[in-house]
């Protein structure tokens, strides 16, 4: 079967926000065929928000398509981006239990979860820890959570990015640049100083931009100081913290747990988690998933041979 684009925008035929505790309010949507197959889709980040785009990976015939947006982010309240929100009730823990209040507020028995980055964080672990509600995983921008992910972000990427690497150690104070540099710009970003939170998430966002493989090298939601603050204070507070997992390596220990349940796994070839392995070593540990390599693509979920792949395992998942 010839590969495709991505599928045409539809809008949602329900939406609304869900009581989840702790004073949060998520926000969800439907779209496609309210009697197609469940799917869920969860982005990246954590606390990027979900959009339009994720729903074009699937046949608005054949599935019911669930986006949400997760604690903090896009219209779910209240956000990150709001000093005074408690993020402390963010966390792995805390986002599995919505997705399964959210299964149960809609009615839905198990569903298709596809994942970007740190979707694909949560998706792993939430099929790690829920496996029967789960019929298959869709992954890109494959990402587990580990404190090796995090530690080439920060470090090991200096090498590769030398210039804007330096710029970035230098928006923390001299005295944490050999430490941990997330957890140092997590403190800067519950500042109660606002100037010391701008000019800490323009660092960071800085440095996500510069960490881009492919051109363009700019993302214009990172112009929002609204959002870039929302967004580097969220990223921070789970990178700083192993993601809130009970270990280091938690999901990529854990791999074995997914026997049985099928998945496919689109990457590109020049997206810099490869450098530690990280596809490779899904695929190895999880011999129900099959890994697509995409030449020529970065961590672009957007990219159009990535697209093609996302659509061309939807479109497999989604046969009678």
């Amino acid at each position: 079967m010839a590969e495709r684009s991505l599928y045409p925008d539809t809008e949602p035929y329900d939406h609304g926000h869900l009581d989840v505790g702790d004073g949060n309010r998520v926000y969800w949507e439907t779209c496609g065929n309210p009697h197609g197959r469940p799917a869920l889709v969860l982005h990246g980040g954590p606390g990027s928000g979900a959009g339009p785009f994720y729903r074009r990976w699937f046949d608005p015939e054949r599935y019911r398509v669930v986006l949400l947006d997760q604690r903090g982010a896009g219209r779910s309240t209240p956000p990150a981006s709001a000093y005074t929100t408690d993020m402390s009730v963010n966390t792995i823990p805390h986002l599995i239990a919505d997705l399964e209040l959210l299964r149960a507020h809609l009615g839905i028995e198990r569903w298709l979860v596809a994942g970007l980055s740190f979707g694909s964080v949560l998706g792993l672990r939430y099929a790690q820890t829920h496996p029967g509600a789960v019929t298959g995983l869709v992954l890109t921008g494959l990402a587990t959570g580990s404190r090796e992910e995090v530690r080439t972000m920060m470090r090991g990427l200096g090498r590769v990015f030398p210039e804007a690497h330096a710029a970035f150690v230098a928006g923390v104070p001299e005295a944490d640049r050999d430490g941990d540099l997330a957890a140092a710009y997590n403190r800067l970003l519950e500042s109660p100083d606002a100037g010391v939170r701008e000019r800490a998430a323009l660092a960071w966002t800085d440095w996500e931009t510069a960490m881009a493989s492919l051109p363009p090298r700019s993302v214009p939601r990172y112009q929002d100081p609204v959002f870039r603050y929302g967004f580097a204070r969220t990223v921070t507070h789970y990178w700083s913290r192993d993601h809130f997992l009970d270990g280091p390596s938690t999901v990529l220990r854990d791999l074995p747990r997914l026997k049985g349940i099928p998945g496919v796994l689109v990457q590109g070839t020049l997206d810099l988690n490869n450098l530690i392995g990280i596809p490779w070593r899904i695929a190895r540990d999880w011999p129900d998933a099959e890994l697509v390599m995409v030449d020529a693509a970065g961590h672009d979920a957007g990219a159009e041979g990535i697209a093609q792949q996302l659509v061309a395992a939807t479109d497999r998942f989604g046969r009678p």
